[in-house]
């Protein structure tokens, strides 16, 4: 079964999904370490452990390219335009997955948006016999030894909740267990990483969201914050707060990513910081090189509204101006830092898989996930770590939330 395993991995190791970036000439160097090489040790620990994606948008690809329609966009075949599929989910050993609940900043009715896409979440793991919705971390563990997928739910975006605290009960209502406080763009309570800053971080409001979602057991999710949005959160948390799907900013200077100053206060709050694959998040050389790819993008999208031309535009512009992807090497190397700084407790993985279109060789899909427990062995670290690592840091942060939860409760009565 293990050969059988490796063949498999070796086979898809050259295939890369949606994530092919046109190759040679003005990209930017990067890493020339060589290709990790899995061994038959580390998958046997991969697939022994258990582990938790903090991030998949495959949800918004079921909404955008199949009208919402689980059905009509069934995993179980084949998917090689996107990320994700079920052969290849097994093969990356995933234990439990937070699909994204995600809607842009600039729906006409977020509110309702937002609810949909949980709807989608909770049909989606209903249709499929191999997943099954989680709502505590105790679903988790039993999910997995049952032998299936254990789907929770995250919603991307405060804009989620209309300003309303009652709203954000329902969404815990409806299954969610995290929510990134703000998206791309600012909200009246919240400062994003990515839009000028208003607030210079939370709001009396925003701190109102932050002790009801420790009140309701929900994970504070500082993805997407501007970095005094992130400290502004942990002076207020009592329990765990988590970045889904965010790096480190000391390797690759991104407002996307968390810096050391918050990666410092994680061992007093017992966060995990679940680092994400995108390469303009990974590398420090590639990061301004990605975000004038995104400015370009924008640009010509506006100039050529048509969109068989756009295309044909946009892939002449990337071939004459490559970009070079990253590495498996990147994304540890940012497990290496944030363990270092914060402490091999608080990280984990979130891949961000079907929301980005550049991801690091040897990570191009979700079936190759064995090539970080592999380049952690490689580095030393132990087999208990790794397990850290993989999934149980988030397992640990979310029984944390969950009993902070349960004593908040207690003490109002």
């Amino acid at each position: 079964m293990i050969a059988t395993l490796l063949f498999l991995f070796l086979s898809w190791a050259g295939s890369d999904g949606m994530a092919q970036e046109p190759a040679g000439g003005k990209a930017p160097a990067v890493s020339k370490r060589p290709p990790v090489v899995l061994s038959e040790q580390a998958l046997r620990l991969h697939h022994q452990a258990l582990l938790v994606d903090g991030h998949n948008d495959l949800p918004w690809q079921i909404r955008s390219r199949a009208g919402g329609r689980v059905e009509a966009l069934d995993i179980r075949r084949p998917r090689p335009r996107l990320h994700t599929d079920m052969e290849r989910l097994r093969a990356g050993g995933i234990g439990a997955q937070f699909w994204s609940a995600f809607a842009p900043v600039s729906h006409p009715q977020p509110v309702v948006a937002f609810q949909e896409q949980i709807d989608l979440i909770r049909r989606m793991c209903a249709f499929y016999p191999e997943f099954e919705l989680a709502l505590t971390a105790a679903d988790i563990r039993r999910i997995r030894r049952e032998g299936k997928i254990a789907g929770l739910i995250g919603v991307e975006g405060g804009h989620a909740i209309g300003n309303s605290l009652g709203v954000l009960r329902n969404l815990y209502a409806l299954g969610a267990r995290y929510m990134t406080l703000t998206h791309s763009a600012n909200l009246d309570w919240a400062d994003s990483a990515t839009d000028e800053p208003k607030l210079g971080g939370l709001s009396p409001f925003g701190e109102d969201v932050v002790r009801t979602m420790n009140r309701l057991g929900m994970l504070v999710d500082i993805s997407h914050v501007s970095a005094e949005t992130m400290a502004d959160v942990l002076k207020v948390a009592q329990a765990p707060v988590i970045a889904s799907h965010s790096s480190a900013f000391a390797l690759a200077p991104h407002p996307r990513n968390v810096p050391d100053s918050i990666l410092a206060q994680l061992p007093q709050n017992g966060g995990v910081i679940m680092v994400n694959f995108y390469t303009g998040y990974l590398v420090g050389e590639v990061v301004q090189a990605l975000e004038e790819v995104k400015k370009v993008r924008r640009e010509l999208r506006q100039r050529y509204p048509e969109e068989e031309e756009f295309r044909a535009q946009f892939a002449a512009w990337r071939a004459a101006n490559p970009v070079e992807s990253g590495t498996v090497h990147h994304v540890v190397d940012h497990i290496d830092h944030i363990a270092k700084v914060a402490g091999i407790d608080h990280v984990g993985l979130g891949s961000d898989f079907d929301g980005i279109s550049q991801l690091p060789r040897q990570l191009q899909d979700v079936s190759m996930f064995p090539y970080i427990t592999q380049e952690m062995l490689n580095r030393g670290y132990s087999e208990t770590d790794i397990g850290k690592v993989l999934g149980l840091n988030l397992l640990r942060a979310l029984e944390q939330a969950e009993q902070v939860a349960s004593s908040l409760t207690e003490a109002a009565k």
